[in-house]
């Protein structure tokens, strides 16, 4: 390596599919080593890179430990690599690895996982401290969460419209045009041309991202577009006039209806269930027993009669151990003392029942019979919480299952008023309960591929029109699961996606010191936006737009003048937000020639952006690289 040209080799430390599918990323886009710290080479994921490391054209390199610890960091090589991406599940780990990694290097480019958002942007924080202060002007910090990066594309998915992108207030989305229509007005530009393997689903993983014939054309010039002949859809970025802010329940009453509403739901039935009937039976009728057996043996009204059994059972009364006290008193007492032992641990966990119940089905908001066109989300989790937030910034009407109570998005689902059962989504009934036969679409995000596949079955069982996207773990599975469902059910959408592989060109942009506002999956391929400093970059800078255009690889879409500071990427990837983003213009003219000053959005492919950033044409692929000493 020359003097002075700063390393590529790159380092990931993973036990996921997460670590697997940026090891493809990367091995796609990045000519020099890539160095893949295991735990093991045995399970799935760790099979699946050894055979990357034993290609020969792969630069792919293959390090099995058990965590990341100092010892391992060196032999992977971090105190001269590039970057290090940290994709462990757990968190504490993950800020373990990080900090040690940057006291080894500290220029070196930190890519992090992070579950907890707050957590990660301290570290962050502190991290870009460390490398300010040993004056590193080169190193970075990027923290990332894989469910925030996949959400807004499952949303999207299940909503059934385009892809969404939040601008200045402005809303943005990708949109699939029908072969042979005219572009609309309010159409920004051309992202790419389908394939047709499945051209209402942009997002089908059904095609290669290739810019033959035969696959799909990403980024072509809007006149060339308009030109060419195509037989299948085309993928437009169109501007979007409204957008729907979050519903408030306002009924003018004050919240008395909402909570008439509620109460009206509540499961009172359960107080008079089988088992609490016949304890509180038994009761009864051993205190009217005893009653009439006091009655008959003492002389007093006939409430006294009542009253001292009952006093009795519940060990509330005196004793019988005065001279004046009968002996057929003295028996009945011990009599009532014993049976109030005997039935009383039975009142107490017949009642205790009744209240769990209770408390479990007053989470339930059934939705209103008449219910139509909405959406069911199953799984209130990590990610069914994130899913649920976003889908209450759309006019869209939701029903949420959930098996357990105390999941984390229980609360806010029921702080909204949105109609949630708290059952078992593979129980039958339950999504008949849901409206399963009238709704438009499922979306599936629990923790278990089967459990999702069992769901996604059943519900297709009721209704086979309906639009099914499902989260699966699997990266293999998902696209078997995707292929067989649409086999089955051809005229009805069926979207199988892994959290990993959506959330992995963000992971990989980020590595190569590349800020990614956003990734818009297109059948196999995906797109990548991100906001550009025009100054220093020679495909940009004194080119017009229409001169900085390059086909299949990036497009501008939009220019602001001025310096800008740098967009946290943190914020941007939750969610996809570009409102820290100065005025734009989102039309420029095709002759507007891009100066020193400006800053442009740029939709890019993944080599495109490797080339436009790097200035390095990626390797060829079939073509054997060497390895660090060949």
């Amino acid at each position: 390596m020359p003097l002075g040209q700063r390393s590529q080799h790159m380092v990931i430390c993973g036990d996921d599919g997460l670590a697997h599918r940026l090891a493809v990323e990367l091995d796609a886009v990045c000519g020099e080593a890539v160095t893949v710290v295991l735990p093991s080479r045995r399970d799935r994921h760790g099979a699946e890179i050894a055979a990357l490391h034993r290609d020969p054209r792969s630069p792919i390199e293959l390090i099995v430990a058990p965590g990341p610890d100092e010892r391992t960091l060196r032999a992977a090589g971090v105190e001269r690599a590039a970057a290090l991406a940290l994709t462990y599940a757990d968190d504490q780990v993950n800020m373990t690895a990080a900090l040690l990694a940057r006291g080894l290097n500290p220029s070196l480019r930190l890519v992090i996982r992070m579950y907890h958002p707050e957590r990660g942007r301290h570290l962050e924080r502190l991290l870009d401290r460390v490398a300010g202060v040993q004056g590193e002007s080169d190193a970075s910090t990027t923290v990332l969460s894989d469910s925030d990066t996949a959400v807004p594309e499952l949303v999207a998915a299940a909503v059934g419209e385009g892809h969404t992108l939040q601008v200045e207030g402005k809303v943005f989305r990708g949109v699939v045009r029908a072969a042979g229509t005219s572009p609309h007005t309010a159409d920004l530009a051309t992202l790419a041309i389908l394939s047709g393997a499945h051209e209402h689903d942009p997002a089908s993983e059904d095609s290669a991202e290739t810019a033959g014939l035969g696959g799909t054309q990403l980024l072509l010039d809007n006149r060339t577009a308009d030109r060419r002949q195509f037989t299948h859809g085309r993928l437009m970025l169109e501007e979007v006039t409204h957008h729907h802010a979050p519903r408030v329940p306002d009924d003018g009453d004050g919240g008395r209806a909402w909570l008439r509403a509620r109460l009206s739901h509540l499961p009172w039935k359960v107080f008079l269930a089988r088992e609490v009937l016949a304890v509180l039976g038994v009761l009864a009728a051993i205190v009217v027993a005893l009653s009439v057996a006091t009655w008959l043996v003492e002389d007093g009204p006939l409430w006294r009669a009542v009253h001292l059994p009952l006093l009795d059972i519940f060990i509330m009364g005196d004793p019988a151990t005065g001279d004046d006290e009968s002996p057929a008193r003295r028996i009945l007492q011990l009599i009532a003392g014993f049976v109030g032992l005997a039935i009383l641990p039975l009142v107490v966990a017949a009642t205790m029942n009744a209240t769990e119940a209770f408390r479990t089905g007053s989470a339930n908001h059934p939705p209103a019979p008449e219910i139509v066109d909405h959406i069911v989300l199953v799984g209130l989790g990590k990610i069914g919480t994130r899913v649920l937030a976003r889908l209450r910034t759309t006019d869209h009407k939701v029903v949420v299952i959930e098996r357990d109570p105390a999941a984390r998005g229980v609360a806010h689902a029921r702080d909204l008023g949105i109609p949630l059962l708290i059952e078992d989504a593979t129980a039958p009934g339950v999504l008949e309960q849901a409206g399963i036969r009238y709704s438009k679409s499922l979306l599936v995000v629990t923790h278990g591929d089967g459990e999702n596949l069992d769901i996604a079955m059943a519900a297709r069982e009721i209704n086979p029109a309906i639009r099914v996207v499902m989260r699966l773990y699997d990266d293999d599975f998902a696209a078997t699961v995707s292929a067989t469902m649409r086999a089955s059910y051809p005229d009805a959408l069926t979207r199988s996606r892994s959290v990993s592989a959506l959330a992995a060109p963000a992971f990989a942009a980020a590595m190569m010191g590349r800020h990614v506002l956003g990734v818009m999956p297109v059948e196999r391929g995906s797109l990548l936006f991100t906001a550009v400093d025009v100054a220093g970059h020679p495909e940009l800078e004194g080119r017009s737009v229409h001169e900085a255009f390059r086909e299949n690889e990036w497009r501008v879409l939009a220019v602001g003048a001025g310096t800008v500071p740098q967009v946290p990427s943190g914020d941007t990837l939750a969610g996809f937000r570009f409102d820290r983003l100065p005025g734009f213009d989102w039309r420029p003219v095709h002759g507007r020639v891009l100066r020193a000053g400006d800053r442009v959005v740029l939709a890019t492919s993944r080599q495109g952006l490797d080339v436009l950033m790097s200035g390095v044409q990626p390797h060829p692929p079939g073509r054997r690289r060497e390895r660090p000493g060949e």
